[in-house]
């Protein structure tokens, strides 16, 4: 037997694949409660930034959602379509775009906070209140000791920790 076979190596044990499936699973639960809006979890976090920072250009959106710019425009893309954010020419700079939630995007984005949060609750629902901030402690420090590592690294990933 080869050095390579002569241990067993059990996947379920590895973090990575533990977080792909915290991912799977919260993934599932967001199209669950989010299903009847017609949103997923990544045009969520662009319409609550996009309101949080209003008159935010594309590559400054997408540093804030840690997306890679291709992936944001096409998200900023769907969600202009559906007439939820416009896209100005910036006064300064023609070339840039800034963003800001149409009307309804607003309306949208204030029925799913609720959805949105429950989500965030049902992911946790099996810690303990001291567990879960246990657990985003340690999120969050893996997130921003590792963001350097990221397609799509946020700059200001040191602050979670």
């Amino acid at each position: 037997m080869d050095k390579l076979h002569n241990k067993t190596i059990h996947i379920d044990q590895m973090p990575g694949h533990a977080i792909r499936r915290l991912h799977q699973i919260s993934v599932g639960i967001a199209h669950q409660e989010a299903q009847a809006l017609s949103i997923t979890p990544v045009q969520y976090a662009i319409l609550q930034s996009v309101h949080n920072h209003p008159n935010t250009d594309q590559r400054t959106l997408a540093n804030l959602v840690s997306l890679d710019t291709s992936t944001t425009a096409g998200v900023v893309d769907r969600l202009e379509a559906r007439g939820l954010l416009t896209r100005n020419a910036s006064p300064d700079d023609r070339r840039v775009r800034l963003l800001t939630l149409t009307p309804a995007g607003e309306q949208l984005l204030a029925e799913a906070i609720p959805r949105m949060e429950r989500v965030q609750e049902l992911i946790l629902a099996p810690l303990t209140p001291s567990q879960r901030i246990d657990f985003m402690e340690l999120l969050n420090k893996l997130v921003s000791t590792n963001n350097e590592l990221s397609r799509a690294a946020h700059s200001d990933a040191r602050k979670l920790a």
